[in-house]
């Protein structure tokens, strides 16, 4: 319960219900009818394929998750556009401000408000009697501005990150494939087998106890067991892990939408670290810049001969059939060291600047975040003259 000596000065205290000239949830048609007959965007829900109503609205307003993944996430849109079931779409009224109700919904969190159920989701009722803080009208168009511009720095540099993604897709495509080649060097590359160029890794775990025990994610790469699990899901297994050293490779034979065929990674930010014992293991020779074959082995170089080689579909554990002597066997490019490493840092390069960026939009993150404690609280008041 909010106690009015808390209630900054001039500001009030209302209902959700009461300050809402819209507030509407869907239910009826499908969508497949809506795409058919209408040419507005559907909003909503986990499965956009699923009912939909026909509502729809010209102007500002913002639509609350109901269920699912998306409970309680908020949504500012503006034009017309259908709403899922799954969404309720809310409009203030003219005393307040439709973006500032958007951002103090989101700042309340309102998934902690979700029906405790197998499905999370929001009771319509429990919305419209949740108590809202609203200062003047000014006041709202005023925090909502400056909030606005927060997520406008956030989105431009989140932008700048895609576009640095897509750049590295593309230098990925012709780069590791030789269909562009960098300045200085020419010369057809060679195909050798991968056993020519790295070794298996046969050491498992020395008991030693100070190595990281760790798995592969497809989109993650190697990770701590802990960090996928919430724990060590080893058991007596890990025994007979394998053991890494910083640079060495594993290859997952496990399928997933990512990689269909497995994933590769390498050991990167730890000196040793153990793997599930399934997993084929190696490490690179002289010969190779490890870092130029990271990258390789990540766009997709061996799918089409691993393709060839599974001898069936997943097992019962989950994995694909490949037999070691067999990956070991497949053909994998071999430039000369030196463009390898030049390949190589072109990548460091742009991957660096990635991360760049996407630690700039942490840190506007938390910017916004400690920016909407300080204003939708009162604690920082803005001027309206």
């Amino acid at each position: 319960m909010i106690e009015k000596s808390i209630i900054p000065k001039g500001w009030a205290i209302k209902r959700l219900g009461e300050i809402c000239s819209t507030f509407k949830s869907g239910l009826g048609i499908t969508s497949e009818k809506i795409f058919e007959e209408g040419e507005y965007a559907v909003y909503g829900g986990n499965d956009l394929r699923g009912y939909t109503n026909e509502f729809t609205h010209d102007g500002n307003y913002f639509l609350i998750g109901r269920q699912g993944a998306l409970c309680g996430n908020i949504i500012l849109i503006d034009g017309k556009n259908y709403v899922s079931e799954h969404a309720i779409a809310v409009q203030a009224n003219n005393e307040n401000d439709t973006v500032y109700l958007a951002y103090n919904l989101d700042f309340m969190n309102l998934n902690r408000l979700s029906e405790s159920s197998a499905q999370p989701g929001l009771s319509v009722g429990k919305l419209i009697r949740l108590k809202i803080f609203l200062p003047p009208l000014p006041e709202q168009k005023a925090i909502a501005k400056v909030l606005c511009l927060m997520d406008a720095a956030i989105n431009q540099n989140n932008r700048l990150i895609a576009q640095k993604e897509l750049r590295k897709k593309w230098l990925m495509q012709n780069l590791l494939t030789g269909k562009k080649r960098l300045r200085g060097f020419q010369g057809e590359w060679k195909e050798v087998k991968l056993g020519k160029l790295f070794s298996s890794i046969k050491n498992v775990n020395d008991g030693k106890g100070s190595h990281s025990i760790m798995t592969i994610s497809s989109k993650r790469g190697l990770i701590s067991q802990k960090d996928k699990f919430d724990r060590v899901i080893a058991g007596d297994s890990l025994k007979k892990y394998t053991q890494l050293k910083k640079g060495d490779f594993a290859y997952n034979k496990g399928n997933s939408k990512t990689y269909p065929m497995g994933c590769i990674y390498q050991l990167e930010e730890f000196n040793t670290a153990l793997v599930p014992f399934v997993y084929i293991c190696f490490t690179p020779s002289e010969l190779v810049d490890a870092k130029f074959y990271k990258h390789w082995f990540l766009a997709h170089g061996l799918d089409r001969q691993l393709n060839k080689i599974i001898t069936s579909g997943a097992r019962g554990d989950g994995l694909l059939n490949v037999n070691t002597d067999d990956f070991f066997s497949l053909k994998i490019i071999f430039p000369f060291k030196e463009e390898q490493t030049a390949i190589a840092n072109v990548f460091q390069a742009i991957d660096k600047e990635i991360q760049l960026l996407k630690t700039k939009t942490d840190k506007l993150r938390e910017q916004k975040k400690g920016m909407m404690q300080i204003l939708l609280t009162g604690k920082k008041r803005l001027k309206t003259n």
